[in-house]
C-alpha cells in the first residue's frame, strides 16, 4: 500500500490516518462519548459517528451463546462466526469433562464465576444444554435467556444442534 497520496497541494499520509481511526475507535469502544472522542481528536462529532457507520459490520443487541455438550460444535462456530456473534462458549461432552477434571475446586469455581461475570455483559445470551442447566444459568445471569433444550441431566454424550434453528433465534436477537 502506498504510504503517500497527492490529492492536489495536499501530501496524504495513510500512516497518520491510519492511527486517528484507530485512536478514535479504541477510545470509543471504551465508553467515551462521540463529543469527547471528537474534541480529543480534533475532529468533528458528526465526523466520528460516520466512521463508525462506515465500519459497522451489524447493529442490534450483543450476544453470547454458551453450550455442550454438543456434536457440531464446529459447525456452530461456523455459523456463530458468519453472524458475528459476540461471545461463543462452546464445548463437547469431552472437552467439558476435562474442563471440570483439570482445575481444583478453587481454581473451577473462579474460572466460572469469571465466565459468568464476562457473560452478565452481554444483552442476550443464548443458552444450549439440558433444562436444568438452563434454568440455572438463567438464574444466575439475571439477563434476557433464550435456551435450547438438549433433554434432561444429566447429559451423557454429545448432541445434535439443529444450525438453521440456532440460526433464527440469534438474528431474532439482534433484531431487540
Amino acid at each position: 500500500m502506498n504510504d503517500f497520496y497527492r490529492i492536489g497541494d495536499k501530501l496524504i499520509s495513510m500512516e497518520k490516518l491510519n492511527r486517528l481511526i484507530d485512536q478514535i475507535i479504541s477510545l470509543r469502544s471504551q465508553g467515551i462519548s462521540q463529543q469527547e472522542v471528537a474534541e480529543h481528536c480534533g475532529v468533528d462529532r458528526s465526523f466520528v459517528s460516520r466512521l463508525e457507520s462506515l465500519g459497522a459490520v451489524r447493529r442490534g443487541a450483543s450476544i453470547a451463546v454458551v453450550g455442550f455438550p454438543l456434536k457440531n460444535k464446529e459447525e456452530i462456530y461456523s455459523l456463530l462466526d458468519e453472524l458475528g456473534v459476540d461471545f461463543r462458549l462452546i464445548m463437547t461432552n469431552d472437552e467439558r469433562w476435562r474442563f471440570v477434571k483439570e482445575k481444583s475446586g478453587l481454581e473451577l469455581l473462579n474460572e466460572i464465576m469469571s465466565l459468568v461475570s464476562k457473560v452478565r455483559t452481554y444483552d442476550v445470551v443464548v443458552l444450549i444444554g439440558s433444562r436444568q442447566r438452563i434454568k440455572w444459568c438463567a438464574a444466575l445471569l439475571d439477563k434476557e435467556v433464550l435456551g435450547i433444550n438438549l433433554g434432561e441431566s444429566p447429559l451423557n454424550e454429545d448432541k445434535y444442534v439443529e444450525p438453521e434453528h440456532l440460526r433464527e433465534l440469534i438474528i431474532s436477537a439482534q433484531k431487540r
